[in-house]
This record gives structure tokens, sequence and C-alpha cells, in this order.
């Protein structure tokens, strides 16, 4: 399956990502990779490289239409994801701001596979869909101490949002497998994508 073809969850249809060439990228000499938007099916190998909780809830958003994960990967093997949030926001300051607008969360690419364009391949796929779903802004919210991240952004043309930072709540699984909201502190970024 490319990202170019509509995946049927449920009801729900996703519109086409990208061009092919935007969806598809390169991890070596010859290896490809490819991005796409999770199924259910992907939900056990998602789980080897990530929280089963995280990802089995995002699918089920995702059937009711309410986000869209999206995959990249390396043979048959995940190797990053991010979520594209559709809801309203959760913290206040960011939905009275900027109701309706789509965010980009929990953007991670698997150490092994950094530094190979995947991460900014997920964000083309992310904003190709934002504009198919006829949005015309983006936002994301970054912690203040990941620098990393924050020029990454940068160099794909998010700007920051003038309001100051935004205090977020990160869910982390214990390893009893409750599940705790830790606060971390956000700089909230948006791209103009019209």
């Amino acid at each position: 399956m490319t990202g170019t073809q509509l995946v049927r969850l449920g009801e729900a249809d996703l519109p086409p990502l990208s061009d092919p060439r935007r969806s598809r990228g390169s991890l070596a000499h010859d290896d490809q990779f490819v991005i796409r938007p999770a199924h259910q099916l992907d939900l056990v190998a998602l789980s080897s490289v990530g929280d089963r909780r995280y990802y089995a809830d995002r699918l089920a958003r995702q059937a009711a239409s309410l986000g869209v994960l999206l995959t990249a990967w390396h043979s048959d093997r995940p190797v990053g994801d991010v979520y594209l949030w559709l809801e309203e926001a959760e913290e206040q300051p960011i939905n009275r701001r900027l109701s309706g607008v789509p965010l980009l969360t929990h953007l991670i690419v698997r150490e092994e596979a950094r530094n190979r364009g995947i991460g900014s391949a997920l964000i083309a796929a992310v904003e190709n869909h934002v504009v198919a779903l006829e949005h015309s802004r983006l936002a994301l919210a970054v912690r203040t101490d990941n620098s990393e991240a924050a020029r990454l952004y940068d160099r794909l043309g998010y700007r920051d949002w003038e309001w100051g930072p935004v205090v977020c709540h990160a869910e982390r699984t214990l390893a009893s497998g409750r599940i705790v909201l830790e606060p971390e502190t956000c700089n909230v970024l948006v791209k103009n994508l019209g």
C-alpha cells in the first residue's frame, strides 16, 4: 500500500496523503521508507516500538475520524510516526486562540532511523493531509527544552504563536501499567499552509 491510496477505516475514508514522490524517502542507498496511515493490523508492530495503549487509543480516534495516525515503514518495520489531532486542543490557551486548527502531535522517529529525512517526510505528509481536509493552518507544541525539534520545525516554516509558552500534559505509562499525566512547558508553533 502506498501513501496515495485511500484507506477505509470503518465508515471513514481518508483523503490521499500526497504525491507518491513525497510519501517515499530513502534510508540508505537502496532502502526505501513509505509513509501511510496506520490501520488496526499495525497495532502489534507499533506496540513493539512504543506504548500499546497510546497506539490503540490513536487508532480508535482515527476510526472515529478524530485524527490520523501516520506511520513511516522500512520494509515491514515501523521507523516513525506522527499523529494529526483533529479534535479541539486539550490545552485551554491553545483551544481558545487556535480553535479548529489541526495539531501535529507525537512526532517520533526511532533512534536508528534518525537524520534520514523521515521526520521531515512525516511532517510533509501531515501538512498535505491538512490541506486535503481544507484547513489552512497547522499548529504544534514543542517542549521548551527540545531544541533539536524546534530547529527542525523552524527550518520547515513553523513560527511562534506570540502568546508565550503553554503547559501541556504528556501521558507516560508506568511499569505497573498505570498512566500518569506529566506537565511539560511548551512553545506553540503555527504554520500557514495556504
